[in-house]
């Protein structure tokens, strides 16, 4: 048996993301997801959040996109106060980083949520780089983090043994659930990363992952899992 947690990133991002997660957990297998909380339907996804307590929640700690919770982070952000782009993330501060992402750990609390474990939007908690924030980020919170596909990160406590990051353009296809035990060893717990949303001019002007989502929602909410696959 394999025990199936389907995550939904950009939790907070727009309305439009929030609710096609929400569509995805109450109609779908979507049975996890992660929270930006610097984006403009942060206080909604809050609220969403605390009203369906069923939908394990975490955060999705954010280095690329939007503005920092906090001010004069000089390493992390450009002239204009933004963060910078994933391409740009050489020689900035861990400290910055671990500030900035308790920041943002916190406010989630401060909302009355207890969150279920930690990832990052575009991976960047994967960066070796910043494995000494990781550790003490999940230490000082005892909170587990996204693994690296099937490799875990050393000296922190991982959400699931594998995570699957091919649910996603391409790799989006109705038989994609009933091929995962391919994919899988049988007892391991398997986290699948997913993005769906309902599309609004938030998500349509900020992000260029934006139509492809409405297929992972009709998919996520269609889908039957196999007898040997089981929703954690």
């Amino acid at each position: 048996m394999i025990k199936l947690i389907v995550n939904a990133d950009d939790f907070g991002y727009s309305p439009g993301v929030n609710y096609g997660i929400l569509h995805s957990h109450l109609f779908g297998i979507v049975n996890s997801a992660t929270m930006m909380m610097n984006m403009p339907g942060t206080g909604q996804a809050l609220a969403m959040a605390r009203q369906y307590p069923g939908l394990r929640t975490g955060v999705h700690l954010v280095l690329t996109c939007g503005k920092p919770l906090l001010s004069n982070l000089r390493t992390l952000t450009t002239k204009d106060g933004y963060f910078r782009s994933q391409a740009d993330l050489d020689g900035i501060s861990a400290l910055e980083i671990e500030l900035e992402w308790s920041a943002q750990i916190d406010r989630f609390i401060e909302a009355g949520i207890v969150p279920s474990h930690l990832d990052s939007h575009h991976h960047v908690h994967t960066r070796e780089e910043f494995l000494p924030v990781i550790q003490s980020l999940s230490n000082k919170y005892d909170l587990p983090f996204r693994v690296n596909g099937d490799f875990p990160l050393e000296g922190v406590k991982s959400y699931s043994n594998r995570c699957l990051f091919d649910f996603y353009g391409d790799g989006i296809q109705e038989d994609y659930f009933s091929m995962l035990a391919e994919k899988a060893e049988d007892g391991e717990t398997v986290e699948v990363m997913c993005h769906p949303a309902f599309a609004d001019q938030l998500l349509m002007e900020g992000s260029s992952y934006n139509l492809m989502r409405l297929k992972e929602l009709e998919i996520l909410c269609s889908t039957k899992l196999p007898p040997d696959i089981k929703l954690l």
